[in-house]
């Protein structure tokens, strides 16, 4: 074979090669996307939950999102006394699939346990300004509105 085939059969395959990646590239999902939440501000409760609903909506569900709240917010989140509406919305982002963090630290300088909280809260046991480096290790986003 001439230098001048074979230099004509390697790009023939080339093409062909470049050619298959764009129409395997053209047909496989984004990535899922990680997020995190950081929220310690009692008056951005009401905004965060409404970035999240928008999050969910904009990737069609295809994110994982985690809330990871402490400070003066987690008494927003107490069962007792919340609005209707928080409660209600925050109840669909879980049933999304929101993972709702409360800082260990918070809950106990505040004598606030699991229970006294809307369901569906995990424990940030070790806290959750470490709850939020874990998460980002984890190649999360971290996000603070």
């Amino acid at each position: 074979m001439r230098r001048r085939d074979i230099f004509r059969a390697a790009l023939a395959g080339t093409g062909t090669f470049l050619g298959l990646r764009a129409v395997q590239a053209a047909t496989t999902e984004p990535a899922r996307l990680k997020v995190a939440y950081h929220l310690s501000d009692v008056d951005k409760v009401n905004f965060v939950l409404g970035n999240i609903k928008n999050h969910y909506e904009g990737t069609g569900g295809n994110v994982d999102i985690a809330l990871v709240v402490h400070g003066p917010a987690l008494a927003s989140f107490k069962s007792k006394g919340i609005s209707a509406a928080v409660s209600g919305r925050f109840a669909s982002l879980v049933q999304q699939g929101l993972e709702p963090q409360a800082c260990a630290n918070t809950m106990h300088g505040m004598d606030i346990s699991l229970a006294d909280l809307l369901e569906g809260f995990h424990a940030a046991d070790k806290g959750g300004v470490v709850k939020l480096a874990e998460l980002q290790s984890q190649g999360y986003v971290y996000l603070r509105p």
